[in-house]
């Protein structure tokens, strides 16, 4: 391993502001596992984050208090979380003591960007790929530092401040904070940069699908004519801005000598969400092939240069072929043996709520491909295209000739629940055999919302609402809002074989917990 030549020297100690989040409170953890002296606040302390700061040994507390912030000295550094606010004393009290103040974008880039930084952005993706690629970069003893903002099922943490000269990032396009509204990427300095994907997307940071590609133009600009450009080929978005850089670029993507002329494998596409994607006459640098997914993951095959490499994953998603080629063709051409990628990829698990197995019934018998048992997913799946997305992938690995029925139960985010998102409902749940809707979570409406008669005028859709409008194309379609006989009817009504999914942003109120306890008591 080659250490850091160029890393900016440490703070003695930092404070937080805005600790609890799933970002702060990884990048506290890193530094301090780097002997800084971190101290933080927020609003409130809840597990699972409160137990690993207390774990670690960072010094926390409940709301917004100066003095307890300069306790054992005045901090070096102060980062600002992007929920604790602008204005709070804290903030005003570093800011009156000229102390240096971040955004979290900016403390990575002040302190974890390496010699060599890897971003992995795009559209869609860049979760994945960043935490696959750091996991890749660490087997091969690089010791990189990295973030990501997902929770990996194979990382100890989101993040980790190494000594070599290498770094991963996800090149997040949202703004760097409230008061920054510069994409989070543009901090982390690519010379190495891995593209999904673009397609317009954040509507209310980018007015225009322009104005969006235009950030991704200003990222591939900003690479180093001698830095690297790993880009999906035959992705519509990318086609428009390639151009922009003008230094070494290497493509992957799907084999299209297995595909006919014209059209691509549907499943792939659909679970990509590549809707805006069309094949490139040109055969990518990096190719895969014969995907094939089951209950034990994802095996297909990676060409390059003559050569085929064969993959497995314990990931579930056909989709996931596409961003472990990105991951696999960004190693390989940095310098990272193949055995050492390959054996990586085999170990990765994945994310969190993508796609992620909280009770695994058919994991006895999947070799043979009969499944024994009720397999429960989590999905962060929140809209109705992601959540169609996912139960194709179920459909094809448990459904059909395997017997095994698919059972949704699904909350949408804010946009999904307007009515007129009601459309992109049509056909969504074809795949499950029964969609159940619980008790939906409350929404606040905000003030400018309201008509004359202080009455919502574009009301969110509640439980029975949604239900019916599912059930125009998905009939076995019910709503339960009650959690208690929602999770009766969910034992009671599945068998041997078939899928509990449970799709959206929100937690579900201790409903999955209480499901796999039951099927673990009824075995």
């Amino acid at each position: 391993m080659i250490k850091s030549t160029s890393q900016t020297e440490l703070p003695k100690k930092i404070h937080i502001i805005g600790i609890c989040g799933v970002a702060t409170s990884a990048i506290a953890i890193a530094f301090k596992k780097r002997g800084v002296t971190v101290s933080g606040s927020d609003k409130g302390f809840f597990p699972p984050v409160s137990t690993e700061l207390e774990k670690q040994g960072v010094t926390f507390y409940s709301g917004w208090h100066p003095e307890k912030m300069i306790e054992g000295g005045i901090p070096g550094a102060v980062m600002i979380g992007a929920a604790s606010g602008s204005h709070n004393p804290e903030t005003a009290y570093a800011k009156e003591h000229n102390i240096p103040m971040y955004s979290y974008p900016e403390m990575l880039g002040q302190y974890f960007v390496k010699e060599n930084s890897i971003v992995c952005s795009g559209t869609w993706g860049k979760t994945s790929s960043s935490a696959m690629l750091s996991y890749i970069l660490n087997e091969a003893k690089m010791d990189a530092s990295y973030m990501f903002g997902g929770v990996s099922l194979s990382h100890e943490a989101s993040a980790h401040l190494g000594d070599s000269v290498w770094s991963v990032f996800e090149g997040d396009e949202y703004k760097s904070s409230p008061t920054d509204p510069r994409a989070k990427f543009f901090h982390y300095r690519p010379t190495h940069l891995l593209l999904s994907a673009v397609s317009w997307d954040h509507a209310d940071l980018y007015p225009t699908e322009e104005s969006y590609f235009d950030a991704f133009r200003k990222l591939l600009i900003g690479v180093p004519e001698s830095g690297l450009l790993v880009a999906q080929a035959g992705q519509l978005g990318i086609q428009k801005i390639i151009d922009a850089f003008k230094g070494k670029v290497i493509t992957y993507g799907l084999d299209i000598s297995q595909t006919p002329p014209g059209k691509f494998d549907e499943n792939l596409v659909k679970n990509s969400g590549s809707i805006k994607t069309t094949i490139s006459h040109k055969t990518p640098d990096f190719t895969y092939s014969n995907v094939f997914q089951s209950a034990i993951g994802l095996d297909f095959d990676i060409s390059h240069d003559g050569k085929t490499f064969h993959i497995h994953s314990p990931m579930l998603g056909a989709y996931q072929a596409e961003n472990i080629t990105g991951c696999f063709a960004m190693a390989i051409t940095i310098g990272i043996q193949p055995e050492i990628i390959i054996g990586a990829i085999s170990k990765f698990a994945g994310l969190k709520r993508r796609m992620e197995k909280r009770f695994n019934g058919s994991a006895e018998a999947a070799a043979d491909t009969k499944s024994t048992g009720i397999t429960i997913i989590d999905d962060i799946a929140h809209s109705p295209e992601k959540a169609s997305s996912v139960l194709a992938t179920l459909k094809e690995i448990y459904g059909g000739s395997k017997g095994g029925k698919i059972f949704a139960v699904f909350e949408p985010n804010i946009g999904g629940r307007e009515r007129q998102s009601a459309s992109k409902y049509d056909n969504a749940f074809k795949d499950a055999d029964t969609v159940v809707i619980p008790r939906l979570t409350k929404l606040k409406i905000a003030a400018t919302n309201l008509d004359a008669s202080n009455q919502a005028s574009t009301e969110p859709m509640e439980a029975d609402e949604l239900a019916a409008t599912i059930s125009i194309t998905q009939k076995n379609t019910k709503c339960i809002d009650d959690d208690k006989a929602l999770v009766d009817y969910l034992i009671s009504n599945t068998q041997n074989g078939d899928v509990i999914a449970f799709l959206g942003s929100h937690g579900f109120r201790g409903m999955i917990e209480e499901v796999v306890e039951k099927l673990i008591e009824a075995q």
